[in-house]
């Protein structure tokens, strides 16, 4: 029989580690999106998967999505004149994947509406600015983005259910942590 602190240190290790069979997990920086730097998102094994190629020369922000071999994946562009508050995610041959926009702020609580050509809309709620929120599809949530699972200052984690599109969440996450902290 167990005590109740061998239970308390399992449900410790299991807060700090995500979790769940068949769940995809990246690892991402604070303050990485930055116009004019590149950056790599992680799997959980260390492995470098996507880049995000900052284009600088742009009059609008930019953002390319390549694998690990250079293949466009995806891109993010900020919307300027047609919706405020709004970014476009693009497929490499400049089809729309997904459109991310704000839809509710609340003191703690932030909404996001993301949506989706080929699928459900998302909803994205959370504490945006710490990076502590949930991607669903109505009441089914199908990503989470947490801090709580690295030590490591300025990192956060995303972690996607099996059967999710991975580069449509990952570039949702760029694209709200590019509003949620404009002038980076």
């Amino acid at each position: 029989m167990r005590g109740r602190r061998e239970e308390r240190r399992e449900d410790r290790r299991d807060d700090r580690g995500p979790g769940g069979p068949g769940k995809t997990h990246y690892q991402m920086r604070q303050n990485m999106v930055s116009i004019g730097d590149d950056f790599w998102i992680e799997n959980d094994r260390g492995e470098r998967v996507y880049k995000v190629d900052g284009k600088a020369l742009r009059v609008r922000q930019t953002l390319l999505f390549e694998d690990a071999h250079g293949a466009e994946q995806a891109k993010i562009q900020e919307r300027m004149l047609r919706v405020k508050d709004s970014m476009e995610i693009e497929g490499p041959r400049g089809e729309r994947l997904a459109m991310v926009k704000k839809a509710l702020i609340t003191p703690v609580r932030e909404r996001w509406v993301v949506k989706v050509k080929e699928g459900p809309d998302l909803e994205v709620q959370g504490n945006i600015l710490d990076h502590e929120y949930t991607i669903g599809e109505g009441r089914d949530k199908v990503a989470e983005v947490s801090k709580k699972w690295f030590r490591v200052r300025d990192t956060y984690g995303v972690e996607i259910d099996p059967g999710q599109d991975d580069i449509i969440i990952l570039a949702v996450t760029v694209a709200i942590d590019m509003m949620a902290h404009p002038g980076r």
